[in-house]
């Protein structure tokens, strides 16, 4: 059986500067703090809580790799975890304008993730159950990235 992607929600995450950590053995470290924004789906809606981050790091090849955890905060009050793992990467040329700042259209270059959410028990913990995959898009001082659930 082949399996369908639903959407689940879009976040609009807001970023902070990023924090240069230097090398380490896997490649040029960064750390990117989270500093709030939005999340909104037919399901649920609510905030991305400030606090989080995402931990990067670029490959010798030119993948920056990424591992962000975060938390959501649903309308009704319910904390949701996430911990997103995944990759961006893309023409020389195209990565070298994402890193200026400057607009880029996120069909030029690759950026999917492999998110876990958890919930606590109550009315989502049906997150707890699923599978999902994500894509992004990268902004100067944002991303946005677009939750599908694996049906």
């Amino acid at each position: 059986m082949k399996p369908g992607l639903e959407l689940l929600f879009e976040v609009r995450a807001t970023l902070a500067a990023p924090i240069l950590v230097g090398e380490v053995p896997e490649g040029a470290r960064r750390v990117v703090p989270i500093s709030g924004g939005t999340f909104a789906g037919l399901r649920l809606r609510g905030t991305v809580l400030a606090g989080g981050a995402d931990w990067q790091y670029l490959r010798a090849d030119g993948v920056m790799m990424v591992e962000a955890q975060y938390l959501l905060r649903t309308d009704d009050g319910v904390i949701i975890q996430v911990n997103n793992r995944g990759m961006r990467h893309g023409p020389q040329e195209v990565m070298q304008r994402l890193g200026a700042g400057a607009p880029v259209d996120p069909a030029e270059y690759y950026f999917r993730a492999t998110p876990r959410l958890s919930a606590p028990a109550g009315r989502y913990e049906w997150l707890n159950r699923r599978v999902f995959l994500c894509s992004g898009a990268r902004a100067a001082d944002a991303v946005v990235l677009w939750f599908y659930e694996v049906l």
